[in-house]
């Protein structure tokens, strides 16, 4: 059995492609190859380039594979659907041309639920009618992903979106096939929606395709709940912290890796301001080091 370890450009604080502030992409890779990994995601397309020929010299020249690539855009706002359709077809080709497996969808941050981000007790909910229209884009993107692109799609809840908490996301599960939809586990976003990934993890091993390893300070989260800070505003005070440093039980999560027999990437993500007081080759560095220190190459 094989596990591998990549990174993804939201280490380096790159969440959407043409915010000023992110680092050059040839710096990224660079990092990302000098601390230890051997795959990277797309991060949001548009920032890696979109022509093949020359992502994949980037790529060659630094031994790293494409690993996948996120939809983050917004599927709970109908308005937005031609956004969404834009990013899923760009990120599906690139995806395709350089080998790459995994295509993740995000519901991206809603003014209706980013202030409730941490509290499911308080946060708003679609009648029936607007989630069955979510629920059907999400499906759209799915069969877009699987039948025209080959690829495994899985969703990836996210705080400050409606594809958060634990009930919405095991009620699209239901609503989905499982042929059509997968799951990318976020060990960091589950803490901050208030539920155990690895509880979660127990119950749906059969359907997680990919993981995302992140780990969140309970401190800085119990902050910003209380507080009512917003989730880019709470990555910029740290509530993504090292991995170990945190709550997630990293050894508890490789078991049930190693037992399920899991193949594939798993991902680091620590997401941060680009313009932080972080450093995020250093984070990059020691998230490597203790991957390895209990047990993963």
């Amino acid at each position: 059995m094989t596990i591998r370890i990549g990174n993804a450009p939201c280490s380096w604080g790159v969440e959407f492609a043409d915010d000023p502030r992110n680092p050059a992409w040839q710096s990224v890779l660079d990092d990302c190859k000098s601390a230890g990994y051997k795959g990277i995601e797309l991060g949001p397309v548009g920032f890696l380039p979109e022509d093949p020929s020359e992502l994949a010299d980037a790529l060659g020249q630094r031994e790293l594979t494409l690993i996948g690539g996120v939809v983050f855009r917004a599927f709970h706002d109908k308005d937005k659907w031609e956004d969404v359709m834009d990013g899923a077809v760009r990120t599906c080709k690139s995806l395709v041309a350089h080998g790459a497996k995994h295509l993740v969808l995000i519901d991206s941050i809603s003014p209706r639920r980013a202030p409730t981000a941490g509290r499911p007790a308080e946060a708003e909910q679609m009648d029936q009618a607007e989630w069955a229209e979510y629920a059907s884009r999400f499906e759209d993107i799915c069969k877009l992903g699987t039948q025209e692109y080959g690829l495994d799609v899985s969703i990836h809840p996210h705080a400050g979106g409606f594809m958060d908490f634990e009930p919405e996301v095991e009620r699209l599960l239901q609503d989905i096939d499982a042929d059509l939809l997968k799951i990318c586990l976020d060990t960091g976003h589950s803490h901050y929606a208030g539920f155990d990934p690895v509880a979660f993890m127990k119950r749906h091993m059969d359907r997680i395709t990919y993981v995302h390893f992140k780990d969140i300070d309970p401190k800085v989260k119990a902050n910003v709940v209380a507080n009512r800070i917003n989730f880019y505003d709470a990555c910029g005070q740290g509530i993504f912290c090292n991995l170990g440093d945190g709550e997630t039980d990293f050894p508890a999560v490789r078991q049930l890796l190693l037992d399920s027999g899991y193949e594939g990437w798993c991902t680091v993500e620590q997401d941060c301001d680009p313009e932080g007081d972080t450093s995020p080759i250093n984070d990059a560095i020691a998230n490597r080091t203790y991957l390895e220190s209990i047990g993963f190459k």
